[in-house]
């Protein structure tokens, strides 16, 4: 099943879509969606020129124990009391455990206070410990809500939301049930989670409350339609995809529970907990992400499942979150027939708490045997689609020939100069991004404006310039694909490449790296006077980041000069065998 992100504003997507669900009539005049007010803006990863060091964790906890700070080690983060709390907090957790509200990622080294929610960078927090800066705790470091047009937006729809189970027509109540597949979901369950419906725009409503449930911060709207036999669900959140980081269900999180079951979707979130009363969470992005900026709320679970789906996709998004949670705490439910989604289990009357029972561990210290393998293998054999990778839809002869686009690997693209590799390989990466893939791009030869300009043009399959009036619709629905940029121009160290692009995976869960292109990286390095020796070790770093990241790299190589009327052959990449044996 592909989920379809908001694209323009909230309820835009929904309404336009003219199927037998959805449709402008009958929605009320004040939820009719203005013209798009957004400017483009994607994000990029920071510029050379203000580099941000990175930070590990020892640097971390030296800078603690140097300052007189306190803390604990935790999964992912380091808990410290917090210097962000106001004369009441204090006093209110003075001498209590909970007074270690501080959370410290050990990976980026950004800190979350839980009680104020103040949250910055690393260099925020040592400015705040040695007293430089202007000393505004209230201003800069607390976490932002919605703005107010989100805010005045939120609030409209969720006073127009009803419960399922106050509908006036009984009849649009059991076909919703019916679409969302809720037949078996108790109204107990619904009130439990504050799950609503929206009519006008025939969607459940998701709510994104503020920690101790102090006030509302967004809405994830999810509306279905049918597609064939099945049914294609549209999800539309407010505020935009990236700022949406609400683990719902969390609410009802415990301070005791030590075990959680974590899901892509809030429809088995809803399964899970009603049939096994377990605490159960759904991510706020489902397979695509797990933000970093979750993980301190994730820190009290000792044991952590992983139940995200029923396919491959599902299966490596799991394996790739438990290596950032701490893969010694966590289980995964491998997909198969008789382990399908929660709520598909639940609809089909199986144990949904036998089916966590047979979780798998995500962590083994090595394989000693056949056997660690086997439900790994009979994966494989039983999605032999899957596992050949994400076909690309605008290049069927490339689908045809390298059967898919896969993790892990690496991939060289050469050509003569002015053969349009660059445009070629945008547009290749934007396939894929428009279907999912997590997307870094790092051109070292043209600015990012001019490629985001290529890539808006061949996503809008059409000349903006013609059409402007248009811009803001397209630049919109760009804005929301997973798709990122390194500020790097000119050459660069391979070492802050390859530090950027780990930091892009951990942070955006990166699956796709586009280096655009290798010689860059050539002149700066003093390795060798060899040229090809420098080039060998540049591949073989990348090579290795593809590998230990289950990351694929798509690496662009100029050729050497050959005549016009010659091919190029393997040899014509400085005839390195390193580069061609690959």
């Amino acid at each position: 099943m592909w989920v379809l992100l908001r694209s323009v504003s909230p309820l835009r997507l929904l309404l336009s879509l003219r199927g037998k669900w959805m449709g402008w009539r009958g929605l009320p005049r004040s939820l009719v969606p203005g013209s798009p007010r957004r400017r483009y803006r994607k994000e990029a990863l920071p510029a050379p020129e203000a580099p941000v060091l990175p930070v590990t964790a020892t640097e971390i906890r030296q800078y603690l124990r140097a300052h007189g700070i306190p803390f604990q080690d935790g999964h992912s983060c380091l808990r410290a009391p917090s210097p962000f709390l106001g004369a009441a907090q204090l006093k209110e957790q003075a001498g209590a455990a909970t007074s270690f509200s501080l959370f410290i990622n050990k990976t980026t080294g950004r800190f979350l206070c839980m009680t104020s929610l103040a949250e910055g960078s690393w260099e925020d927090f040592q400015a705040s410990v040695e007293g430089r800066g202007d000393g505004d705790r209230e201003g800069i470091l607390l976490g932002e809500g919605p703005g107010a047009e989100d805010s005045e937006e939120i609030r409209r729809i969720w006073d127009r939301a009803l419960p399922l189970w106050e509908l006036p027509d009984a009849e649009e109540a059991k076909l919703a049930r019916v679409m969302f597949g809720l037949t078996q979901v108790t109204d107990d369950t619904l009130k439990r989670f504050s799950v609503r419906y929206l009519r006008p725009a025939r969607s459940l409503v998701f709510p994104w409350f503020s920690p101790g449930g102090l006030g509302l911060r967004g809405l994830k709207l999810l509306g279905a339609e049918g597609q064939g036999d099945g049914v294609r669900y549209v999800e539309t959140t407010i505020p935009r995809p990236g700022a949406y980081h609400n683990l719902f269900g969390l609410p009802l999180i415990g301070r005791r529970d030590v075990e959680v079951v974590l899901t892509s979707r809030e429809l088995d979130c809803l399964a899970l907990n009603q049939s096994t009363g377990l605490p159960t969470l759904a991510l706020p992005r489902g397979t695509a992400c797990l933000p970093p900026a979750l993980l301190p709320y994730l820190e009290q679970f000792r044991r952590i499942v992983l139940w995200l789906g029923d396919d491959l996709r599902s299966w490596e998004a799991a394996k790739l979150f438990a290596r950032k949670l701490n893969p010694k705490r966590c289980s995964l439910v491998r997909p198969g027939d008789q382990h399908p989604r929660p709520l598909e289990a639940l609809n089909r009357g199986l144990n949904l708490s036998r089916i966590l029972r047979s979780a798998l561990p995500a962590w083994h210290k090595s394989i000693v045997s056949f056997r660690q393998l086997r439900e790994e293998v009979l994966g494989e054999l039983s999605n032999v689609e899957q596992v050949a990778g994400v076909r690309w839809s605008r290049f069927p002869d490339l689908t045809r020939l390298l059967k898919g686009h896969r993790k892990g690997e690496l991939t060289v693209f050469t050509g003569p100069t002015g053969s349009g590799k660059t445009t070629f390989i945008s547009e290749y990466a934007l396939d894929l991004c428009t279907q999912g893939v997590n997307t870094l791009w790092g051109s070292f030869e043209i600015s990012n404006v001019r490629l985001a300009r290529i890539m808006l043009t061949q996503f809008a399959l059409g000349r903006l310039e013609e059409q402007l009036d248009k811009y803001d619709e397209w630049a919109d629905r760009f804005e929301d694909l997973p798709l990122y940029f390194m500020t790097f121009h000119g050459q660069q160290s391979i070492r802050t490449v390859i530090d950027t692009m780990q930091h892009a995976v951990y942070v955006y869960d990166i699956c796709h790296v586009v280096i655009d292109n290798l010689q860059f990286m050539m002149g700066h390095e003093q390795l060798s006077t060899d040229r090809i020796a420098a080039q060998d070790y540049i591949v073989g770093a990348f090579r290795k980041f593809a590998t230990d990241s289950c990351c694929h790299v798509t690496l662009v190589i100029h050729p050497r000069k050959e005549d016009d009327d010659k091919e190029l052959q393997t040899a014509s990449i400085f005839g390195s065998a390193k580069v061609s044996d690959l």
